[in-house]
């Protein structure tokens, strides 16, 4: 190879290189999250865009885990629905268009975690069945109104699933597994994982680990 040639093949690698930098998501900026330093979270009920009405609870009732694993102090969701429920908000909806400084006042938490859930539930298809949840959050500082942080993240039982017994076998299991998933309600146990995945920390531009936890003031996660 000429040195030409290898000069036009270092090239093209670097141009390369710098377009999958340029491509790169960018990491979160933390900066009002470490100003604002919060350390306890009032976890509203999620919106819910998906047709089962179970979606809501199933998701609400195991959100507070994660974050309280994380080093927060989260109010309890059966406390922060008795209050709503008092005070005659009885939709997420509602809960949700309630102002920062009202909440603040309510319930004397630094921040609120606002949620939505994309999917929620078992789906059939010919050949295969899908139970599948998609949550997406955001954390706002109820003294401010910042904006924290966001992000989202999933759990599908497609990423378990394996083929088996050919082209019957996977029928039988499709139907096997929508009638399970609906009867069973067994999008709960993935809206558990999809829950972890967007609230523990530390991930990266995950939730920053809270004042109880060891890495409480360290650097975000890479």
């Amino acid at each position: 190879m000429t040195t030409h040639r290898i000069a036009l093949a270092l090239l093209a690698a670097s141009l390369t290189f710098l377009a999958g930098c340029a491509t790169r998501p960018a990491g979160w900026d933390y900066t009002a999250y470490q100003r604002a330093k919060p350390r306890s979270l009032l976890v509203l009920p999620p919106v819910s865009e998906a047709p089962d009405i179970k979606a809501t609870p199933g998701v609400w009732s195991q959100v507070t885990r994660p974050l309280a694993e994380a080093g927060y102090y989260v109010l309890p969701v059966t406390l922060v629905d008795a209050t709503f429920r008092e005070n005659g908000v009885t939709t997420a909806h509602d809960a949700q268009e309630i102002p920062v400084a009202k909440l603040r006042d309510f319930f004397g938490a630094d921040a609120a975690v606002y949620m939505k859930i994309k999917k929620y539930g078992t789906t059939y298809q010919v050949l295969a069945s899908e139970t599948r949840v998609e949550v997406e959050a955001r954390i706002l500082d109820l003294r401010s109104g910042e904006l924290l942080w966001q992000g989202s993240a999933f759990a599908s039982s497609a990423e378990q699933q394996q083929s088996q017994g050919g082209l019957a076998g996977l029928l039988v299991a499709a139907l096997v597994n929508q009638i399970v998933g609906t009867t069973t309600d067994a999008a709960y146990n993935y809206a558990g994982i999809a829950s972890a995945r967007l609230m523990a920390a530390p991930r990266h531009n995950g939730v920053l680990p809270g004042p109880r936890s060891p890495l409480y003031g360290q650097p975000p996660a890479p």
